[in-house]
């Protein structure tokens, strides 16, 4: 809200250098505007009194959508890459799984390690396990589990993550 908009019995103002120039009225704030030459800018409207800014409105918009941009490039997006393995793996074609792990890793990527089985193999799901054990392992120079190897439905599945 500003200028005219403000409806507020009384309000905080703040002036142009960021000085508190106290509570009062919005017409005494926007009379003070006004000598200014700029705007009475609502920042705060939640606090009790609102609080108000003598400032020019396009500047200060300009500056918040520049804030916002500023935070959204420094923004990292984590995605989740999988890796699925079989019980009956090599140990050549783990070495290779776990390079590609190693990648996104680096990257800066989560990885979701999948071991999956099919018909008999689900008989010697715990014979198993130490798959998962060896491909983390295999990472455990720059990865940690994030979540524990875990069984769900036909697969056994872990997260691993970059270390800290």
């Amino acid at each position: 809200m500003i200028n005219e908009q403000i409806r507020d019995k009384e309000v905080r103002v703040i002036g142009e250098d960021g000085e508190m120039l106290g509570v009062m009225s919005p017409k005494d704030a926007l009379k003070l505007s006004r000598e200014a030459g700029v705007d009475l800018v609502k920042i705060v409207p939640n606090a009790a009194p609102p609080v108000c800014k003598i400032v020019d409105y396009g500047k200060y918009k300009y500056e918040l959508a520049r804030k916002e941009k500023d935070a959204k490039k420094k923004q990292r997006v984590i995605d989740i890459k999988e890796v699925r393995l079989s019980p009956n793996i090599e140990e050549n074609d783990l070495n290779t799984k776990a390079n590609s792990a190693r990648k996104f890793i680096e990257k800066g990527d989560k990885v979701k390690v999948t071991l999956k089985f099919r018909g008999r193999e689900m008989a010697h799901m715990e014979q198993s396990k130490h798959i998962l054990d060896d491909f983390a392992e295999k990472l455990s120079d720059i990865a940690q589990i994030e979540k524990a190897p875990k069984l769900e439905g036909r697969s056994i599945m872990m997260v691993l993550t970059e270390k800290r």
